[in-house]
């Protein structure tokens, strides 16, 4: 049989062809209903940014999409309306309808993050995103991230600058940054609300918010409780998690707030299976965590003093103080405890007004932030401390200095100059126990500067054209140095590219698009790959490589009550003519995904959502392009009903229960024998996804 006809025959190809058929077909049978003009509203859940905010966004969603429309490149909004009725857990959730933003769940609350190919060579935690909460980072002084630190159901709306149109916040990451926005005692969506979630894998969840204004005070406060069994054995979760944010406002655009937020995590550990265990027993444990109760647990707290405040009329500050505390007790080839303090500051000028009679407008500001963490490795008992084999002191310090302005040369173009001065500095011990053995004094110091030109048309109110060129830079982090604390440093230099990006945004009639097309040239691209299942990743400099791709977003209103909405990635990562790996395709991202979701609302207030994820060619595991993964498409279903404040929903999960891959660890050189042997030798580099899973969830505002 031939390779095409094979294609064709597979059971994940025949799956997605039926999907699209359904997607295709349920209008055709769609009366064109008719009513006011509240009959006809729209989902409130577009992640679309164009320059007239979508009407029936609440206020500040809006205000978010006016302010983020005047970036010249590719950004998105999404609403805390966009998952109200479905189950949204972490990360993956909340970015699921965003075009170009590759986003996969690992356990529990852990996820794979890529943004155009950031941090694409890490095997765990985030890299080369910067993930912050109100504009506070979220990261590490040196970079690294957790993705357990974000519950969407705390944020009001989510902010996404995909690379360097993360500018604002004074970084130069490849991927740019995702903003996670607190609601305020005045703009969330009910003064109270409950709401309760369970279904499968022993999953319950309940959420509750309080919001209230007292003249010029006001408040928020929102918890979240969770547990879950797990789908696979050894991934018990839970979480408790709390959000407060108070705010006093001065009048004439000035206002103080003040953040704080908590979380006591918990995380079982099942690890990555070969190929042949994630297809055939994808619910099964590897051993060794499951001897060693491998798991990840943490407990956090941060507090975070800011104020908007107006100078002028054409000068607004916006600034604050930050700090951090975070504990890790992390059991997995040994168990790793650590202890981390992180602060920082930052401060930006807005203004607005004109140049040589032309309209004009400027952000310039300064980050500023410092971290040290200690860290203590013992031998694993089963999840509990052995005897001591090593501490490690590790400190960081980072700053950018930053400015970006805008000068519209005709009333509907505007000419963008900007960029970022940054220094990183990197010092860290280590003493392998009992003392006398290896020990190790490390330090480094980087600085560079990282230009940025862009040209943004409004062809019409609703729709712009934009184009830029980025220089991102980023140093590694201390995992990246080190795959613990008895080893000495990886020689490692900063990654470093040049993006280039085009697109369109807008919305006529029926349609809404959002398109970006990029190029980006990398030099030291920082990659890494597994040296065994137990241990973390090292990390190398690849010589030159290339990321380019295309983001695609189009809604579709085809009726005013059935909307289809596509998101369409495709995503060329690869070497450049490397003396090892030649032009081989890099591994974890997948070349081609397509999710679309047609939602049909009734006026009686119901509304039905079936959706389909495909990945048409499954992604390569290794850098020699030896394995990959199976292709699949995933088809769900949401459905849910509101009357008097009162939401039920339902979130019907991978409905025909297919055996996929979810996510990759990267290797240097995998292998892998016939699903259907009962000898497996490959890489256990193999994240299986999740099986059929079924939610229900009640909420109430009141």
């Amino acid at each position: 049989m031939s390779s095409g006809l094979c294609l064709f025959m597979s059971k994940s190809f025949r799956l997605a062809l039926a999907a699209g058929a359904a997607l295709c077909v349920l209008p055709a049978f769609s009366p064109a209903f008719a009513g006011t003009d509240d009959d006809q509203r729209a989902a409130v859940d577009s992640v679309l940014v164009t320059a007239r905010p979508n009407p029936e966004d609440a206020p500040v969603v809006a205000l978010a999409r006016k302010r983020l429309s005047e970036t010249p490149g590719a950004v998105a909004v999404i609403s805390s309306e966009a998952y109200a009725n479905r189950y949204a857990l972490g990360l993956v959730d909340a970015l699921r309808d965003v075009p170009g933003v590759f986003a996969q769940k690992k356990f529990g609350e852990d996820a794979r993050l890529s943004i155009r190919g950031s941090g694409i060579g890490n095997s765990s935690h985030n890299r080369g995103t910067m993930l912050a909460q109100d504009g506070v980072p979220l990261n590490e002084a040196d970079g690294y991230g957790d993705y357990q630190l974000i519950d969407p159901l705390l944020a009001r709306y989510t902010e996404v600058y995909k690379g360097g149109n993360a500018l604002r916040f004074g970084g130069a990451l490849l991927g740019g940054a995702i903003n996670f926005v607190t609601p305020t005692g005045r703009t969330a969506g009910a003064d109270n609300l409950l709401r309760v979630e369970g279904g499968s894998f022993g999953t319950a969840r309940v959420h509750g918010e309080l919001a209230r204004a007292f003249g010029d005070d006001d408040v928020f406060i929102g918890a979240t409780l969770l547990n879950a069994d797990g789908w696979r054995r050894q991934s018990n979760s839970s979480a408790a998690r709390l959000s407060v944010n108070l705010g006093h406002d001065f009048g004439e655009d000035r206002e103080v707030r003040l953040y704080l937020s908590g979380a006591d995590l918990r995380q079982q550990i099942a690890g990555a299976l070969t190929l042949n265990q994630a297809l055939n027993s994808p619910m099964m444990a590897t051993a060794a965590n499951l001897a060693n109760n491998y798991g990840r647990n943490m407990r956090n707290a941060r507090a975070s003093l800011q104020t908007t405040w107006r100078l002028s009329d054409s000068t607004v500050f916006e600034g604050g103080v930050y700090g951090a505390w975070r504990d890790l007790d992390h059991p997995i080839f040994q168990v790793v405890d650590q202890e981390s303090r992180n602060f920082g500051a930052f401060g930006r000028l807005d203004w607005t007004g004109q140049m040589g009679g032309m309209a004009a407008d400027l952000f310039a500001g300064l980050s500023w932030r410092v971290g040290d963490l200690d860290s203590r490795n013992w031998i694993n008992l089963r999840g509990s401390h052995g005897a001591p084999t090593a501490f490690a002191r590790q400190n960081a310090q980072a700053a950018d200095v930053f400015a970006e302005g805008r000068l519209f040369v005709a009333p509907r173009l505007a000419l963008v100059v900007g960029g970022t001065y940054g220094a990183a500095s990197r010092d860290y011990q280590s003493y392998k126990l009992p003392t006398g053995g290896f020990n190790l004094t490390e330090s480094r110091d980087y600085d560079w500067f990282a230009p940025r030109l862009g040209v943004l048309f409004q062809a019409d109110q609703d729709s712009q054209i934009f184009a830029n060129l980025t220089r991102s830079v980023e140093p590694p982090n201390f995992g990246s140095y080190s795959p613990d604390a008895t080893h000495p440093f990886t020689d490692l230099v900063p990654q470093t590219a040049w993006t280039g990006e085009v697109g369109a945004r807008g919305r006529r009639g029926a349609f809404a698009w959002d398109v970006a097309l990029y190029r980006a040239q990398l030099k030291h691209e920082l990659l890494s790959y597994v040296v065994d299942p137990a241990r973390p990743a090292i990390a190398f400099n690849a010589d030159k490589t290339i990321h380019q791709g295309l983001e695609a977003g189009l809604d579709w209103r085809i009726v005013p009550r059935l909307r289809l909405r596509q998101t369409y990635a495709w995503s060329d990562f690869r070497f450049d003519g490397d003396a090892s790996y030649k032009d081989n395709r890099l591994p974890v991202v997948p070349e081609h995904l397509y999710r679309a979701e047609l939602r049909y609302e009734h006026p009686a207030g119901w509304f039905v959502a079936p959706s389909v994820e495909w990945s048409p060619r499954g992604v390569l595991v290794d850098y020699r392009n030896t394995v990959r993964a199976p292709d699949y498409a995933i088809a769900s279903l949401s459905a849910g009903y509101t009357r008097d404040r009162i939401t039920v929903f339902l979130d019907a999960r991978n409905l025909t229960d297919e055996r996929y891959v979810s996510t990759i660890n990267p290797s240097v050189a995998a292998t892998t024998v016939s699903t259907s042997t009962t000898v497996d030798n490959s890489t256990a580099a193999f994240w299986p996804g999740e099986g059929r899973g079924v939610f229900v969830g009640l909420t109430g505002k009141f």
